[in-house]
């Protein structure tokens, strides 16, 4: 409690008059509490809305109860309690294609057109199988905020099917970036450099002695930890070095290291020399402040607002450095700034597709029969899952929309409100571009070109029965869909129909909508109104 102590006596105050006295005295008052106003907010309750922030930002739609459960808790217990739940291994079983502990027999040099067209083609199918098993396991994970930092890190740590094309291989990436999703951050990069999508990816298989290949060396600086103007080139070809001989067994797909192949000469890297191997060259990494307070900024970007404050990231990344790199400790302190709630920092940032189609399956609770047509239709939007379009990545923010992406966004939020017939559209679309991709099959395929059509709804498989399976699940994935406005708007708190309706975009909305709605609409009209609003996009 802040108490207002008595003025001491002195002749010029004893002189003013009353009410000028209180007025003084009501400054001081005020200037007291805004200096003490951050430690206030951080130890009230959250309330409604800053819930609500709090979930819509590390997760994917929470609904009006999760919101209600954290709205009595104060910023550092909600954060607690989020990351004391968090996971490290996905609600779900996998394919059955990822769990598969076999041989991976991919194609050999000496392997026939047909044979190399029959495993693109398993991997295309099996990729699809893998896109729909992680959108749900995003819907139906009891720690969103685990799923959330996967998906961060599978947009940081860049590997992508169309070079990798063994579906196995993505997986277990996506499992290690869960694993270590709120972990520590050098355990997850060491893991990283010796995982064998990233090995394939960035040609890391390929670098020997004598001609070391550079792409992870310069990613792994650029783009994993020190950020751009940090390193030099010759850092660069040094590190190469360093990473040779990390490569693959063939048959089983895991990393091994092969002595006769790595250069073990002296190297010098960043101002440090010895005869370094990756192992080495990675712990260089970690020890420089520039990584932390790039990943520090590249958090800050992902949860709080597009424009860093420079201020509170090199705080936070002293932090994050002093902690020897654990997660946990940055992304609480992010969570629980002043900035991270500031009124200024609310619907500035843009919903992913991912985080659009996901949520919106969430916070209006629907249960498709299957994921598939889900994932393609985030793919349409922009992110095809496992098939990033570079290894920086996707952009993110404003550059999920423009003309194109605005209004597939739109079409599929009306889709849903329309239920089965409409989202049924979207399987009749994607079986029509499977039977062109079949169509584009009948010569060698491309590791890369089939993924890409993937993203417009097709499947890769000329057989005909398999097409028509592809389709039903399709439509097995509308069956579940249809949406009650009514009894979804019901079930919100409020004496009246327009006081639920206000509810609900309180719900539903970042920030205000920038049409009126009419609460005094029926319910579905109401709902929809709110879902295709522009502010719906934000978060």
């Amino acid at each position: 409690m802040i108490r207002l102590r008595t003025a001491p006596r002195s002749s010029s105050l004893l002189s003013l008059p009353a009410r000028r006295l209180a007025a003084l005295a009501w400054t001081l008052a005020v200037a007291a509490l805004a200096s003490h106003a951050p430690a206030l907010a951080a130890s009230a309750a959250l309330g409604y809305d800053d819930a609500r922030h709090l979930l819509a930002r590390t997760g994917f739609g929470p609904t009006d109860t999760e919101i209600r459960a954290y709205a009595a808790m104060t910023r550092e217990a909600a954060v607690d309690s989020l990351l004391r739940g968090a996971q490290t291994v996905a609600t779900l079983a996998p394919p059955a294609s990822a769990a598969d502990t076999g041989p991976l027999r991919p194609p050999r040099g000496d392997a026939t057109a047909e044979e190399r067209k029959v495993f693109v083609r398993t991997q295309v199918r099996e990729g699809l199988e893998l896109r729909g098993w992680w959108i749900s396991e995003m819907r139906v994970t009891p720690s969103p905020l685990t799923e959330r930092m996967t998906l961060f890190w599978h947009n940081h740590f860049v590997s992508a099917q169309p070079k990798v094309r063994t579906t196995r291989l993505m997986y277990w990436q996506n499992a290690t970036l869960r694993a270590n999703a709120l972990g520590n951050f050098g355990t997850l990069l060491h893991a990283m450099a010796k995982d064998p999508a990233m090995l394939v990816y960035l040609d890391g298989v390929r670098s020997r002695k004598g001609t070391p290949n550079e792409n992870f060396a310069r990613e792994v600086m650029e783009l994993f930890t020190l950020g751009e103007g940090h390193y030099s080139e010759t850092d660069v070809k040094e590190a190469a070095r360093a990473f040779t001989g990390w490569s693959l067994d063939r048959e089983t797909g895991h990393y091994v290291f092969r002595p006769a192949l790595h250069d073990s000469g002296m190297k010098t890297v960043l101002g440090k020399s010895g005869r370094f191997d990756g192992d080495d060259v990675l712990d260089i990494l970690l020890a420089r402040p520039e990584t932390a307070e790039y990943v520090t900024a590249k958090l800050w970007r992902e949860f709080v607002a597009p424009d860093v404050d420079a201020a509170d990231v090199r705080r936070i990344a002293a932090q994050f450095r002093e902690s020897h790199y654990d997660i946990r400790v940055a992304l609480k302190e992010i969570l629980t700034s002043d900035a991270f709630y500031a009124a200024e920092h609310r619907g500035v940032l843009v919903k992913s597709p991912v985080e659009l189609v996901v949520g919106t399956l969430r916070v209006l609770q629907l249960q498709p029969g299957q994921p598939l047509p889900f994932a393609v239709a985030a793919a349409g939007m922009g992110q095809n899952l496992f098939s990033a379009p570079n290894v920086k990545g996707w952009p993110g923010g404003e550059a999920w929309i423009n003309t194109t992406t605005l209004l597939a966004r739109k079409q599929f939020v009306d889709r849903v409100m329309r239920g089965r017939d409409a989202m049924s559209m979207t399987a009749v679309s994607a079986a029509r571009s499977e039977a062109r991709v079949a169509d584009a099959m009948d010569g060698e395929p491309s590791p890369s070109t089939p993924m890409k059509l993937v993203a417009a709804g097709g499947v890769v498989d000329a057989d005909a029965a398999q097409r028509q399976r592809f389709l039903e699940r399709m439509e097995r994935g509308a069956s579940n869909l249809h949406f009650d406005a009514a009894r979804w708007l019901g079930a919100l708190p409020g004496a009246t129909a327009a006081e639920r309706g206000k509810q609900a975009q309180r719900l539903l909305l970042a920030v205000a909508p920038q049409q009126a709605v009419d609460f005094a609409a029926d319910p579905p009209t109401v709902v929809h109104a709110l879902v295709l609003d522009a502010a719906y996009q934000l978060k």
